[in-house]
């Protein structure tokens, strides 16, 4: 199973994570379909560059020409004037594995729960968090997630 192979990848790098997006709002209890894999990591250096080995050792890698190093050094200016709010990484042997790290929040100031999944635990963020980062998206589907999350609460 991805998601296993990839929360297995950042344990052992010991970076510190929530996930986020489709798989979060399915696992908290809502109906919802999703390919990539997304989470947000602390915002923090070493955890880039743990989190791009990571990536790297289960065969990942950045969609983007951009090392971790970058990323981090000039993620503000990426959000701010080049609309990058996830850094995505993809298996080129196998496009349905894809991850996007929200380059946006930091996982050290999320509210976060574990839940058990397939056996393993998983770090995700809660409800609340969720809902609040979807509403500043303000896309559609992430809309519609709040709608849907908000009737778990």
């Amino acid at each position: 199973m991805f998601l296993q192979k990839v929360i297995k990848a950042l344990e052992k790098q010991n970076i510190r994570y929530a996930l986020v997006g489709g798989y979060a709002v399915a696992l908290h209890g809502a109906v919802r379909g999703t390919v990539d894999l997304d989470f947000v990591i602390a915002l923090d250096k070493t955890q880039f560059l743990a989190l791009e080995q990571a990536m790297n050792e289960i065969g990942l890698v950045s969609r983007l020409p951009v090392s971790a190093e970058e990323v981090f050094n000039y993620r503000r200016e990426y959000i701010e004037k080049r609309n990058l709010v996830a850094w995505a990484f993809v298996n080129e042997s196998n496009p349905l594995e894809m991850v996007d790290i929200i380059i946006t929040h930091d996982a050290d100031k999320m509210m976060t729960v574990s839940k058990k999944a397939a056996g393993f635990s998983i770090t995700l963020a809660s409800i609340e968090a969720l809902i609040e980062m979807k509403k500043q998206s303000a896309r559609a589907q992430d809309l519609e997630d709040v709608k849907a999350l908000e009737m778990l609460l």
